[in-house]
């Protein structure tokens, strides 16, 4: 029989590394937070896996000297529970768990795609369907014998569309069609072109690929586009129109897949876009759920995402009801702090 270490700190630590930032938290048994670190976010898609994870290192040695222990030597803490962005096929979360156990964090590790973490910090237990739109598009499903629906989410090549890069190039694809006379005509092309002080949406799309805009700004054309939509401008609306389909599509096929379109069951709708809860999306979102699946229960999760991490793995240690409530409780009342 193989002897496990002893942990320093028995209790999870819960890495939620999305595309654009990494939370990690220390939480003890009881549901307690020990100790958290923020930092950029995870691209094992650009450096690999293992350089991916890699980069975690500073920020698990952040949340261990708030927990208390700066310099410690040995295993950390009972559990990994990570939830990453860019682990979207099974064989990668298996490669990014593998990555994992080379470094001295945790007894054990598990991997899952983000959206599972999304998953758990709207549900009680392991049934549902959780759809992600933020600076991407994802949609998992699962059931409590452990079978899951889940897609490739790899883009346009396995029929992605949406999130907040997606949203973006779209509101600029019309902008500057707009412009330049090839599309109809759009308050996105003033609007745009306002947002980044330049003459016009041809010179945003000029100054991103020349270098002197950085191509992670275009994700704040999303927050233009329902501006613009909000003025009434038909072609910003058919955008988000076209989001709002797209996300109860997902959620429908998954529910499909897992025989829960007869069910009442859970659909946890969350990441920046969703989150931000706004009128012309969610309640495009729930009146197209509630035709095509009457019994499905919408629910817009705005507590951080690691909550799911750290959920998934006190369910792991089996601490309990009374820790998860105690650590759902801080998140979601926005107290991510050390207890």
């Amino acid at each position: 029989m193989t002897h496990q270490p002893e942990p320093l700190l028995p209790g999870v630590l819960a890495i939620d590394a999305g595309n654009s930032k990494t939370d990690v938290a220390l939480i003890g048994t009881d549901g307690s937070i020990l100790g958290t670190a923020r930092g950029g976010g995870f691209e094992p898609q650009k450096i690999g896996g293992a350089a991916a994870v890699a980069g975690l290192a500073p920020l698990v040695e952040q949340a261990a000297a708030e927990a208390g222990h700066p310099s410690w030597s040995g295993v950390l803490t009972g559990h990994v529970s990570a939830c990453l962005a860019n682990a979207d096929l099974p064989v990668e979360e298996e490669a990014l768990r593998v990555a994992l156990e080379s470094h001295p964090w945790g007894v054990g590790n598990t991997v899952v795609n983000d959206t599972f973490g999304l998953l758990r910090a709207g549900t009680d237990g392991p049934r549902g369907v959780a759809v992600v739109c933020g600076a991407g598009i994802n949609c998992v499903g699962l059931l409590p014998d452990g079978r899951t629906a889940r897609f490739p989410a790899l883009g346009e090549l396995t029929g992605d569309w949406g999130g907040g890069s997606g949203l973006a190039v779209a509101s600029m694809w019309h902008a500057v069609r707009a412009e330049d006379g090839r599309g109809g005509p759009t308050g996105l092309a003033r609007a745009i072109a306002e947002h980044f002080g330049l003459p016009g949406a041809g010179a945003v799309a000029e100054a991103v690929h020349l270098g002197h805009l950085p191509h992670a700004r275009l994700h704040e054309i999303v927050r233009v586009l329902f501006a613009v939509a909000d003025e009434g401008d038909e072609v910003a609306r058919g955008l988000i129109d076209r989001q709002a389909d797209e996300i109860v599509r997902l959620a429908v096929v998954a529910l499909r897949r897992l025989d829960l379109l007869d069910t009442p069951t859970p659909v946890v709708l969350g990441g920046g876009v969703l989150a931000s809860r706004h009128p012309l999306l969610l309640d495009n979102v729930t009146a197209r759920l509630a035709e095509a699946a009457p019994l499905a229960e919408p629910r817009v999760v705005v507590a951080p995402p690691v909550l799911g991490a750290a959920l998934l793995g006190l369910d792991h240690l089996a601490a309990g009801a009374r820790a998860q409530a105690r650590v759902r409780e801080a998140y979601e009342a926005g107290r991510p702090v050390a207890a």
